[in-house]
């Protein structure tokens, strides 16, 4: 007789692993659309001190500034001219109506002249820069950035803002140093010519009064108001340009972008350094 094989028993199911657990993933937070007119000032400010140190910084685009400058005077100095003359003609009419209806006909040279040196003739140099010059500098960087040129120019190791920004904003800001005096000229041979012919002055009152209200601060306050607003119109038309958003149709909203944005705070930087002169240098007289 054979001996039975003795049958092992079926061995039980295996259970299957249980699965590992996910570990809890850190929630990513978007940000807020209420701080993003903040973290674009920051950036934008960022962008100022890094055009501000690297202008002493070596080498020096030297033909890039000359080219910008040509470019951006070429554009700006016979609109600057045109401009002017119906500003001044605008103010010395307004004043002399008004100094008229008062009984002090003799200050209407001196009112109506410090009016365009001191107000008129910063705002229109740059209100032209922003237009004319700032709008053109957006658009090259734009464009430049879209096409990826800028990001080669980093690979490479070259800085687009020593390299392309610096020579621009040196640029707005010698051209709006000169044609502030350029518009100042004009804008004051307008006024004169308007209250001496169309409001029967006398060319010694007008002048007369002139000298006796106006000083050499009056000036430089005017020379300094077109330097920095010269500044603010050319980096924010480089910040703009260096970040622009959608590709070609991006590029056109950062021109517009750039020349609203200028507009606003050349207003209100205007507001803050009048109010600071005022301040700081007495009325002549006073």
């Amino acid at each position: 007789m054979t001996a039975e094989i003795p049958v092992r028993p079926a061995e039980p199911p295996r259970k299957p692993p249980p699965a590992p657990v996910p570990s809890p993933q850190p929630v990513q937070r978007q940000p807020s659309r209420l701080l993003a007119p903040l973290r674009e000032t920051g950036k934008l400010f960022a962008l100022g001190i890094a055009v501000t140190r690297a202008v002493f910084r070596r080498p020096f685009q030297a033909r890039e500034f000359i080219e910008q400058f040509w470019f951006i005077a070429s554009v700006t100095i016979l609109p600057a001219a045109l401009v002017s003359i119906p500003f001044g003609a605008v103010i010395a009419l307004q004043v002399g109506s008004l100094t008229q209806q008062l009984g002090a006909q003799s200050f209407t040279g001196g009112a109506s002249v410090l009016a365009v040196i001191q107000q008129a003739s910063p705002l229109i140099v740059a209100l032209l820069i922003a237009g004319a010059g700032g709008s053109a500098i957006c658009a090259d960087l734009g464009s430049r950035k879209i096409r990826e040129e800028l990001d080669a120019m980093e690979v490479m190791g070259v800085s687009p803002v020593q390299r392309l920004v610096v020579p621009r904003v040196l640029a707005t800001m010698f051209v709006a140093l000169l044609l502030n005096g350029l518009v100042s000229v004009v804008g004051t041979l307008g006024g004169y010519f308007f209250n001496v012919i169309m409001q029967d002055g006398t060319p010694g009152a007008y002048l007369a009064s002139f000298s006796a209200l106006a000083q050499l601060p009056d000036l430089w306050i005017s020379e300094f108001k077109a330097l920095i607003f010269g500044f603010l119109a050319g980096i924010v038309a480089a910040y703009r340009g260096l970040n622009p958003r959608g590709g070609p149709k991006g590029v056109g909203d950062a021109v517009n972008q750039s020349v609203v944005i200028t507009f606003m705070l050349l207003f209100f930087v205007n507001m803050v350094l009048t109010a600071v002169y005022l301040q700081i240098v007495p009325a002549k007289g006073g």
